[in-house]
C-alpha cells in the first residue's frame, strides 16, 4: 500500500509543476496547431497524459522538456485523427519545428513575458487596437471602424505601436 503522505506530496508536485509550465506548454502546442480551439484541446489531452503519466516523471529532471515531449506526442495523434484536411505538414516537418521551438523554449517564454509587460505600458486606445487586431484577429477595416479612424491611419497607428513594442521588448531582454 502506497505511503498517502507521498502521494499528497507527488500530487502537490505534480500540480506545481503544471502550473508553472502551463503557459509554455500551451505555446508549444500552439505553434504546431494551427487553430486555437485545437490548440485547447490538445493541450487538454496532453495535460490528461501528464497526470496519468506523472508517475514516470523523475522529480529533479526538466519537467518543461517533459512535458513538451508528451504534448509533442498528442500533436502528432491529433494530426493523424484529422488527416482528411487538405493541408497537411509531414511529421518530419513537425518534429523539427518542436525541436525548434523546444531549443528556444526559454528565449520565447522571456520573450512572451517582456511582451506582456510592455502591452501593460501601452496607453488604453493603444491596448485596444493591439486587442481587436490580434487577440480579436479583426480586420484592418474592423478596427478602424472601432477606433473611429481611417484605414490608412489605423495601419500607421499599428506601425507606431508595433515599433513601440519592439523597442520595448528589445530594451526589457537587453537589461540585466
Amino acid at each position: 500500500m502506497a505511503d498517502s503522505n507521498s502521494e499528497t506530496g507527488s500530487v502537490d508536485l505534480f500540480v506545481q509543476l503544471l502550473a508553472r509550465n502551463q503557459q509554455r506548454l500551451f505555446v508549444y502546442v500552439r505553434t504546431l496547431v494551427p487553430r486555437p480551439d485545437d490548440a485547447e484541446e490538445v493541450l487538454q489531452n496532453t495535460n490528461l497524459v501528464l497526470w496519468r503519466e506523472f508517475h514516470t516523471f523523475t522529480p529533479g529532471t526538466n519537467f518543461a522538456a517533459w512535458a513538451c515531449r508528451v504534448a509533442l506526442h498528442q500533436v502528432l495523434a491529433w494530426r493523424k485523427k484529422r488527416q482528411r484536411d487538405r493541408l497537411q505538414f509531414s511529421e518530419e516537418f513537425m518534429l523539427a519545428i518542436a525541436q525548434e521551438v523546444e531549443d528556444h523554449s526559454d528565449v520565447l517564454e522571456d520573450r512572451s513575458h517582456a511582451l506582456m509587460q510592455c502591452l501593460d505600458k501601452l496607453p488604453p486606445a493603444q491596448r485596444e487596437i493591439i486587442r481587436l487586431r490580434y487577440a480579436e484577429g479583426g480586420s484592418i477595416d474592423t478596427v478602424a471602424e472601432h477606433a473611429g479612424r481611417t484605414v490608412e491611419a489605423t495601419y500607421r497607428a499599428l506601425s507606431r505601436i508595433r515599433q513601440t513594442l519592439h523597442e520595448c521588448v528589445s530594451r526589457a531582454l537587453a537589461a540585466p
